[in-house]
């Protein structure tokens, strides 16, 4: 089983749901004849958690090195060695510090080929703020890390996905972000990773407007008719097919996003809002545009539910199976392109 794939786990914030969701997706044996999980923690932190949630007939290998990783096991490597209080639901600097480690280890090994993909618990994008750490969260941390020009947050289940223009950004700063050039570099993102990633050939994206009722003509804002809507043309004359913009509410309440491939959305909570209700737990947040391939669930540090054995594994475990598929499709993908068959012009005269 040496070909399997192997993804990076990190455990986030430490005093939330994190390692809960992680120790209740790799408890079935099953899930190594897949792939080997490599989990950047701590053994002590995992056992408290263990026995918090009372999964008592698990435990992970302990591994220096991702290189060693068993095939059959659940590994996990000691991001650090000292003891650490562990106080559960609460945010604070302690659940951010070890959330770096955990992450900065992963990313490493990830950047020097050791892993093959990597899947990440939920942070709290204010406790983790520390030198090393300045940034809004996992996307922009990652894009800065691999040196990415730009990168899409694309939100992805069976019924949908949905990108945005906006991330992790102020409500008021919104609209002045708002451009041609943000919209085609999103647009350009979503329809190279639609392909390159989930093996769809000719992509059919909606784009969402800005305003209410996409600006009505003008009446409620006018970024719709004067910006989304030219750069909605200029994007199908570069060979991205796309329509818009929609009025955001009617467009999900009449199940419209059924017609597309996906949806990019202007702003965050425009996006994520309508998908975590249609994912209904089950989503995944997959960062297109990176060399690398990062998922994570869709769910946050779940604080209000931390150490209760209620929180579901349902999102984790997507976010790991969509790591391996899009990981296998680019492999493939590159394989079928290494030595493609010579293009001859065929002679008119031809039997």
């Amino acid at each position: 089983m040496s070909d399997k794939l192997k993804i990076g786990i990190t455990v986030g914030d430490i005093n939330g749901i994190g390692l809960e969701v992680i120790i209740k997706s790799l408890v079935d044996q099953r899930m190594c004849d897949f792939f080997t999980p490599v989990v950047y923690g701590n053994t002590k932190v995992a056992s408290f958690h263990r026995k918090a949630i009372g999964v008592n007939d698990f435990s992970f290998n302990v591994i220096n090195d991702a290189e060693q990783a068993h095939s059959k096991r659940a590994n996990m490597i000691n991001c650090w060695q000292e003891d650490v209080k562990i106080s559960l639901g609460e945010e604070n600097e302690i659940g951010g510090k070890y959330a770096f480690l955990s992450l900065e280890k992963a990313v490493e090994d990830l950047k020097a080929g050791k892993i093959d993909a990597l899947v990440t618990a939920p942070i709290n994008k204010h406790n983790i703020q520390q030198e090393g750490f300045q940034f809004p969260g996992h996307t922009e941390y990652l894009q800065a890390k691999v040196e990415a020009d730009d990168v899409l947050m694309f939100m992805v289940c069976d019924e949908l996905r949905i990108g945005v223009v906006t991330g992790h950004i102020p409500l008021h700063e919104v609209a002045a972000n708002i451009t041609e050039e943000a919209i085609l570099k999103k647009l350009a993102l979503m329809n190279d990773s639609l392909k390159k990633d989930f093996w769809i050939e000719k992509p059919k994206i909606a784009v969402l407007g800005l305003n209410p009722h996409a600006g009505d003509h003008g009446i409620i804002g006018t970024e719709d008719d004067q910006i989304i809507r030219p750069t909605v043309e200029k994007a199908n004359e570069q060979g991205i097919f796309c329509f818009g913009p929609y009025p955001a509410d009617g467009f999900f309440a009449k199940g419209a996003y059924e017609k597309f491939d996906a949806v990019l959305a202007m702003y965050h909570d425009q996006g994520l809002i309508p998908f975590k209700h249609i994912a209904k737990g089950a989503g995944v947040n997959f960062t297109a545009g990176l060399p690398i391939v990062r998922t994570s669930p869709d769910h946050g540090t779940g604080y209000d539910i931390a150490g209760k054995n209620l929180a579901s594994e349902s999102s984790f475990v997507e976010a790991i199976f969509s790591a391996l598929h899009i990981v296998k499709r680019r492999r493939e993908q590159t394989e079928l392109l290494k030595n493609p068959l010579a293009f001859r012009k065929l002679s008119k005269d031809r039997d």
